[in-house]
Order: structure tokens, then C-alpha cells, then sequence
């Protein structure tokens, strides 16, 4: 009886097949407690240099917000951005904010200049964080499915740990749910 196995891949012998899907990866939700998956990127606005890179390894120490938002002058990342600009007083002493798109530089520095927004925005256009961060999701809208960012918040300890997560945040309630964390003593 032959032996069942792998059809050898093209150039190994034999007329075998290389397969040409993606390669899917799997992986487990972020929950609290768990350690924030390190990151580095281009960082727009909030007095930094334009293009400098940041990672969460040089803020250690000091509480992070990573807030994930869909696209650069949308009208709910509009409606999110400035809220957190309107409170940005209450705000700034207690955390250090970055809001986090897939959006290009020069799509983030027109969002700030058109919004006054005073905190910076990380440029992932590799998807790179959102992918680590579990917020590159499927998506529906009018009958289609596409791939796009989960608006979500991370709030990060300054020991890199978790310390909330807002998962499909509604822009409206974003600043409340905020403070309310901000204010926890984490």
C-alpha cells in the first residue's frame, strides 16, 4: 500500500506544488496584565520631530495610551481626536498619548495642522502594531468585508503592562471611559 504524504514542492522532484496562500497568523487576544507588545515607528506632531521614531521600550516607566483609530480626518476619528483635544488638559500630565493609524506621515500632519491637535500620531502603514496589538480586524460594511483597524484604546502602566483596553470604543464615549481609567490608580 503507498505512503500518504507532502507532495514535494515545486523543484524538489517530481511535479509537486508550492502553495501560494498567505501565511495566517493566529493570535491570542491582549487582555490586562499582559505585557504590551513593544513597537517602535515614526511619530507626527505633539513636539516631536516629525519622522523621529519612538518606542514603548524608551517610555517605560511612564503610562502610555495608544489609542487605534481607523484613518486621518474620517468623521468618527475626527469626533475621537477632538475630544481628546478639547480635554488634552486633563490629560497630558497623567499619561503620555500617541493615537495610532495606518496613515501616512504626510496624512498625519495634516489631521493635527487641520485639528490643532496637540498630542503625536504613530505612523503604522506596515500594520505592524496594529497586527501585534490584535486591531487589524475583518470588517463589514454595506455588504463587503475588507481589513481595517478596530477602534481600540491600550492604556499601558510604565512597568509595560496592560492596565485597560477599550475594544470597539463608539468615538462619543471614548474621553469618559479615558478618564475613568486614568483616574484607577494602576
Amino acid at each position: 500500500m503507498a505512503q500518504l504524504g507532502r507532495a514535494p514542492a515545486s523543484g524538489a522532484g517530481g511535479r509537486g506544488f508550492e502553495s501560494r496562500q498567505p501565511e495566517i497568523t493566529f493570535l491570542m487576544a491582549l487582555n490586562i496584565g499582559d505585557a504590551a507588545p513593544r513597537f517602535r515607528a515614526a511619530v507626527v506632531g505633539g513636539g516631536y520631530e516629525d519622522g523621529r521614531e519612538v518606542s514603548l521600550e524608551e517610555l517605560r516607566g511612564k503610562r502610555v495610551i495608544l489609542y487605534f483609530y481607523p484613518k486621518d480626518d474620517t468623521p468618527g476619528c475626527t469626533v475621537q481626536a477632538c475630544g481628546l483635544r478639547d480635554a488634552w488638559d486633563e490629560i497630558k500630565d497623567r499619561a503620555i498619548l500617541f493615537g495610532v493609524s495606518a496613515d501616512v506621515p504626510k496624512s498625519h500632519r495634516k489631521f493635527i495642522d487641520k485639528f490643532h491637535l496637540p498630542f503625536p500620531l504613530l505612523c503604522d502603514s506596515e500594520k505592524k502594531i496594529v497586527q501585534d496589538y490584535g486591531v487589524w480586524v475583518e470588517k463589514h460594511f454595506m455588504g463587503k468585508n475588507y481589513m481595517g483597524i478596530e477602534r481600540t484604546t491600550f492604556v499601558i502602566g510604565g512597568d509595560g503592562r496592560i492596565s485597560a483596553i477599550f475594544r470597539k470604543v463608539k468615538p462619543e464615549e471614548h474621553l469618559d471611559l479615558l478618564k475613568d481609567a486614568l483616574a484607577a490608580k494602576r
